[in-house]
């Protein structure tokens, strides 16, 4: 798959997304996230920017006994926009400061700042995802982001227990998904073991059969994984026990 860099997508995807909800009613509500509004999905965004910023300066190199940051949230939600602007500028000049290959502590499977970087690009990216669908907008997805972001999804779940407990259930006995990019390059077999699941790194034959195969675009895949798109959607194709589909996507919720 072609690099991507994560830094300047940082800031691309937050000018979309300020640019979607600058002139929108803060009291909208967002269907896929149920019981928020759009200034609660500006808040949440601009507050997990602001801590990951903070993580980063700090290279921390345990996990943090605090989440206490100063976010300096405006009173109105109007003035929301701006406030997450205003986050990602924070975000871009913490990137340029330091080395993000440095080592770091990091909840996922890269102990490294970069994680930070590229875990910020699509919380970033799902919400301005629910902003546009809340407000009716046409999604444009760039396939070179939503195939790394799948990558992205796929390498960090199994160490999503803590805040996504439903992650623990997902366990069988040598049961295999593949999620197949039909746009280009990008292929992933998740193995499900008694005793947990994660990419099978060993799979060198991406024609071999699995229990369960779903394949789409690169953009769809990732939506499909994270809750924004249902898998009877049209260019999604999938095939196998429907069963084990159905066991994944009710318990990888992000």
């Amino acid at each position: 798959m072609t690099p991507l860099d994560h830094g300047p997508a940082v800031a691309a995807e937050t000018t979309r997304f300020v640019a979607a909800v600058r002139q929108a009613d803060p009291a909208l509500p967002v269907p896929t996230c149920p019981g928020w509004t759009l200034a609660d999905l500006v808040r949440h965004t601009g507050s997990v920017q602001r801590w990951f910023t903070v993580l980063l300066h700090q290279r921390i190199q345990e996990p943090p006994r605090s989440r206490d940051v100063d976010l300096r949230l405006p009173e109105r939600p109007e003035e929301y926009p701006d406030w997450l602007a205003e986050a990602a500028e924070q975000a871009t000049a913490a990137f340029a400061e330091g080395d993000l290959d440095a080592p770091m502590w990091a909840w996922g499977a890269d102990q490294h700042a970069r994680f930070w970087v590229r875990r910020m690009l699509f919380e970033t990216f799902v919400h301005r995802v629910d902003a546009e669908l809340a407000l009716g907008l046409k999604l444009d997805v760039d396939p070179v982001l939503a195939a790394d972001g799948v990558d992205e999804f796929l390498t960090n779940l199994p160490f999503a227990a803590f805040f996504a407990p439903g992650t623990a259930e997902l366990r069988g006995e040598d049961r295999t998904i593949r999620f197949a990019r039909t746009d280009g390059e990008g292929d992933w077999l998740v193995r499900l073991r008694p005793d947990g699941f994660g990419l099978d790194d060993t799979d060198d034959d991406t024609g071999t059969a699995a229990d369960a195969t779903v394949r789409a675009p690169a953009a769809e895949l990732l939506l499909l994984l994270y809750g924004r798109l249902d898998r009877t959607a049209a260019g999604v194709e999938v095939s196998g026990d429907e069963e084990l589909l159905a066991h994944w996507f009710a318990h990888s919720a992000f």
